[in-house]
């Protein structure tokens, strides 16, 4: 705890050593002195002390124990200080814009990016000394980038990074075909070909539905755009100019985007018709579990719930708990993406592959504007972003690391989303309020996409070309949305 100080005083008091003279170079020339005051005027490196604070966190976490975990950590380090961290005992999408300024709202709040960064301009956050903190070096540019942010000119960095949230393929290892090893390994290196490309995947998944047996190989609710539009990135769409920062340029058709658009096409054919709306997203777990489905593709951080159904599926069938437990973690296997067609075709032999561009976040902590603490909330989010309690959310809850030593001691699938989002591959959600616009348009694109796989002689998307258009009608929404129905 004095270290922690000591480095934020001095930090406090050296010029340019504030929000981004680093990795991302996010010292103001201009006036940095300015950042020291409006800083030094949020903290003092005293701890304010006999202080409850109130944290809103992941549900999640709250569920699986990690939150208890982490509070009851706190509150005996700090309690000599008086310094008490509680639930917030709100709904973790719960709005601070509306909350905060009546005293409802929390001291500190985990969210993604994109839902922390719309509280910016209306200077609901406070901005955060990133260098006063122990682990800062370890966390990635394109990470700390997703909570940068100019106020009043002056570059600051608003929330501090904890998780990469992305996705991933979640599959059932007791449901590969039992000659995988002979007929579904081409190249030889003990992966299952199904779970490395997608042609492979649109190729098993067809054989299970004609097998007759009600049961289904890849599923996803097609109309959720998190995890649909990154088929769109990965021939070149994106959605707003300049990297994400420039609303005025809409591109979800950009590129070749509509080849993507035709994979998910080709992905829905092999679904059933709950793919057009959220029903996947919703019994995924249980459908997973009882063996409905052999894949689908969703965020790291619900592992646990896979976890958890299909150790009470297999303690249906008269095995004990701790048994049922450590065969499901046995057969539940979390993995990279497949590799995508360059052709987008998902019936090409011998495929040129290239790289599934997912959306992704990067899910952090902030201190609200109104805590009348900011001192002891700022402590709070550095033990919580400590080395040692981003390993425990993650052994609990299965989440990928935003730091990188932890995912270097991590390994495994924490390594490789980390590589992926250094190396560009993870699309970080723009952390602009006009993403807010994007959602409704892109689902009911994504949605009339996966009831075409359903549609006989009247189907809207039979060429490239219509798909093309569609994209480009969603564009001019989402431009429309933000700059005219908006205002």
């Amino acid at each position: 705890m004095k270290r922690f100080f000591g480095i934020l005083l001095v930090v406090l008091l050296t010029v340019g050593q504030l929000t981004g003279c680093g990795p991302t170079e996010a010292v103001n020339e201009k006036d940095p002195s300015a950042q020291t005051d409006a800083l030094t005027s949020i903290y003092n490196g005293e701890l304010e002390r006999n202080v409850t604070l109130r944290i809103l966190e992941n549900d999640t976490a709250i569920e699986q124990g990690y939150f208890k975990q982490l509070i009851d950590a706190f509150n005996e380090k700090y309690k000599d200080y008086g310094i008490v961290a509680v639930d917030a005992n709100m709904d973790q999408r719960s709005n601070l814009a509306d909350d905060g300024p009546y005293g409802y709202g929390p001291d500190v709040l985990y969210q993604a990016n994109d839902s922390i960064m719309k509280y910016v301009e209306g200077k609901h956050i406070y901005p955060i000394p990133a260098e006063s903190l122990e682990h800062y070096s370890q966390i990635p540019e394109h990470a700390w980038d997703a909570y940068k942010s100019e106020v009043d000119g002056k570059a600051y960095y608003m929330g501090v990074p904890v998780n990469v949230q992305t996705s991933m393929l979640f599959y059932r290892k007791d449901m590969l075909p039992k000659d995988w090893e002979t007929n579904w390994d081409k190249n030889k290196n003990k992966v299952p070909d199904m779970v490395e490309n997608w042609n492979d995947l649109y190729k098993y998944s067809k054989s299970i539905v004609e097998s007759g047996t009600g049961k289904y190989g890849y599923m996803r609710s097609l109309y959720d755009v998190y995890f649909s539009s990154g088929f769109l990135f990965s021939y070149g769409g994106y959605i707003f100019g300049n990297q994400n920062t420039n609303p005025e340029e809409v591109g979800l058709s950009a590129g070749n985007a509509e080849v993507g658009a035709n994979v998910l096409l080709q992905l829905a054919s092999v679904m059933n018709e709950e793919s057009i709306d959220d029903s996947i997203t919703v019994n995924g777990y249980s459908k997973i579990a009882d063996g409905t489905y052999f894949a689908m593709m969703t965020t790291p951080d619900v592992y646990s719930l896979f976890i958890k159904e299909l150790t009470l599926e297999y303690e249906k069938k008269g095995m004990g708990t701790e048994s049922a437990k450590a065969l499901a973690e046995e057969n539940l296997v979390v993995t990279g993406l497949p590799l995508l067609p360059a052709s987008g075709d998902l019936t090409e032999e011998n495929p040129e592959l290239i790289p599934l561009k997912a959306m992704g976040g990067i899910n952090g902590y902030a201190i609200s504007a109104y805590t009348k603490a900011p001192n002891a909330s700022l402590a709070f989010v550095e033990f919580a972003t400590s080395y040692e309690m981003i390993m425990k959310r993650q052994e609990l809850l299965g989440s990928i690391p935003a730091h990188s030593d932890a995912a270097k001691a991590t390994g495994g699938v924490s390594e490789i989303v980390f590589n992926n989002l250094s190396e560009g591959n993870i699309v970080v959600m723009p952390s602009i309020t006009e993403m807010v616009q994007v959602w409704s348009p892109a689902e009911t694109f994504f949605t009339d996409l996966a009831k075409d796989a359903f549609r006989t002689s009247d189907k809207k998307y039979t060429s490239l070309e219509e798909l093309k258009n569609g994209l480009k009608v969603v564009d001019q929404q989402i431009y429309d949305a933000i700059h005219t129905l908006s205002n």
